[in-house]
């Protein structure tokens, strides 16, 4: 059964920075073939997409964290990074790691991310 875990949310304050990882279980070989995002979610709003790797080696971010957050993935050991610095107030909200591959669509459990002012 293929599965994904996030880690490394957690409090800290407006400016810093946190590191998010997913680490993913059963996709096996494949894992490089498969789109890696990370959304997030906040009160009273939708889920957004935050950044994405495509297998192709590209990436792309939202408007909002261009600049500020940093996708990376290691193949070899099946896990995908988000590196977020200068982190704002508006940031918080809980971030959840997908992989899709075709009609593979996997969620991870979600980390909370909290920024304070």
């Amino acid at each position: 059964q293929v599965q994904l875990v996030e880690s490394g949310g957690g409090l800290v304050q407006a400016g810093g920075s946190l590191r998010l990882s997913c680490a993913a279980s059963g996709i096996g070989f494949t894992f490089s073939r498969y789109q890696l995002s990370w959304y997030r979610s906040a009160p009273g709003k939708q889920r957004e997409l935050v950044a994405s790797s495509i297998t192709t080696g590209r990436t792309n971010y939202a408007e909002s964290v261009k600049g500020r957050f940093t996708i990376s993935r290691d193949n070899d050991e099946k896990i995908v990074v988000l590196q977020m610095n200068s982190l704002r107030v508006g940031d918080t909200g809980v971030y959840y790691c997908n992989a899709s591959l075709l009609t593979d669509n996997i969620w991870g459990q979600g980390t909370q991310v909290t920024v304070s002012s």
